[in-house]
């Protein structure tokens, strides 16, 4: 039984036990010695030192040291003297050179007056808090607002003239309500007549041509004005009638006997196209003297048709005229009777239908007519925006119209003549052609 107890007796520790538990003995009592010491450290300038029941170390003296050393740097109003503690683990620190610097030395730095020069006048020194000195302005000059306007009030009172660009009128605004009008984007489809009509152009093709030339087209454009004015057809008819003319003879060689029955053909076309009631087929061949049957105009319809592949949705001048008439801000019927009656004059010329774009002879028309009735300004700022052109770019255009005009009453050719010349178009043609282009045209 004796042997069975001892069995069962816990190990007895041995010597490696003995010294730890020696040394959490002694760390408790140094621990229960904290309490008591923490008033030891304090030192009261004027009273002995608190006496110190707690083991002194290394560390503690040298921070009983460094305050006592401070109240009496303190006191004789010097920098304190830091001891030097040895570390044990680097081993002994070096001894660095204290100097004792007076407390003035190290006041912080007073505040430094920095001067800012405005653009307009020198500000009052200000203080601010820098730690160098500022030898001069701390930024650059900054023009200020007030400056600015001081300077053009200036410049003004000393004779600049400053002109105001003048505004573009919204002549579109008059219109919002009118379905018909389509002001919403109006301005759209007139940016794609322009890039479209160069498609609807003609070359030069006279030169393929070896029956007829540019005097027989312009007799023949002359007749068809007369007949156009005994239908009292649309005035949109009468440029695509044209138009049309023109794009079928650069395709075909016509003869000199089969022009007329092109022209009469082509403005059957574009009376289907533009007219609520087209004239009859009969109603051409009584007007042609019979020259032609309703068979041979109703053959060569067909022909022009399959040249131009029933391509008839072009802008023709009378597409810009209509606009540009409308941006001269309240034309007035004597404007647009002139307008029109100069465009006719050089659609009806051949160099000008070749020369120029539809677009291009609607404005010189617009700014020739303008020239003529002497309706200053010759061109705005509106119309220069909705044509796309300049002046300079409408006075070769416009030289050729005045100088039609300036011919006009002496031509061989009177049909256009004599209608602007009766009083329901203004007769306007009556009128003294633009005295600014005289002198080129007649030249």
């Amino acid at each position: 039984m004796e042997h069975a107890r001892a069995a069962v007796l816990p190990q007895q520790p041995r010597g490696n036990d003995k010294v730890k538990n020696e040394a959490q003995r002694r760390n408790r009592r140094v621990l229960g010695d904290i309490g008591n010491n923490l008033e030891a450290g304090r030192i009261v300038e004027g009273k002995p030192p608190v006496q110190i029941s707690r083991p002194i170390t290394r560390s503690f003296h040298a921070q009983l040291l460094a305050k006592a050393q401070q109240a009496q740097a303190e006191k004789n109003h010097v920098n304190p003297v830091l001891p030097v503690v040895e570390d044990k683990k680097r081993g002994p620190a070096k001894k660095a050179a204290v100097v004792a610097v007076p407390k003035k030395a190290i006041e912080k730095p007073k505040s430094e007056t920095v001067v800012v020069i405005s653009s307009d006048e020198r500000v009052k020194d200000k203080p601010v808090n820098q730690c160098k000195p500022v030898d001069g302005p701390s930024r650059k000059e900054v023009k200020t607002l007030t400056s600015i306007l001081t300077a053009r009030s200036k410049a003004m009172a000393g004779g600049v003239n400053i002109k105001p660009k003048e505004k573009i009128v919204d002549f579109d605004s008059a219109d919002v309500n009118d379905e018909l009008a389509v002001v919403e984007y109006i301005d759209d489809l007139y940016q794609f007549y322009k890039l479209t009509e160069d498609d609807s152009r003609v070359n030069d093709y006279m030169e393929s041509q070896p029956d007829i030339n540019p005097k027989m087209r312009s007799i023949l454009i002359d007749w068809l004005v007369e007949v156009h004015r005994k239908f009292e057809l649309m005035p949109e008819t009468f440029y695509l009638t044209v138009n049309i003319i023109d794009r079928y003879l650069s395709k075909k060689i016509v003869s000199r006997r089969e022009l007329q029955l092109v022209g009469i053909s082509s403005m059957v076309i574009a009376s289907k196209y533009e007219e609520i009631w087209a004239p009859q087929v009969n109603d051409f061949v009584c007007l042609s003297d019979y020259a032609y049957t309703g068979d041979q105009i109703l053959l060569m319809e067909k022909a022009i048709l399959g040249k131009l592949e029933w391509y008839l949705t072009v802008p023709t001048p009378y597409v810009f005229l209509s606009r540009y008439i409308k941006a001269s801000v309240s034309p007035g019927e004597e404007v647009k009777n002139m307008v029109f009656f100069l465009a006719e004059l050089g659609i009806m010329h051949y160099p000008t239908t070749i020369r120029y774009s539809p677009s291009l002879i609607a404005a010189a028309a617009v700014y020739a007519a303008r020239c003529t009735l002497n309706k200053a300004p010759f061109w705005t700022e509106t119309l220069k925006h909705h044509t796309g052109f300049s002046e300079e770019q409408l006075r070769d255009c416009a030289k050729l119209l005045v100088g039609f005009h300036l011919k006009a009453a002496e031509s061989n050719l009177q049909a256009v003549y004599r209608k602007f010349s009766k009083p329901e178009h203004g007769a306007v043609a009556l009128f003294t052609p633009a005295k600014s282009f005289q002198s080129s045209s007649s030249s």
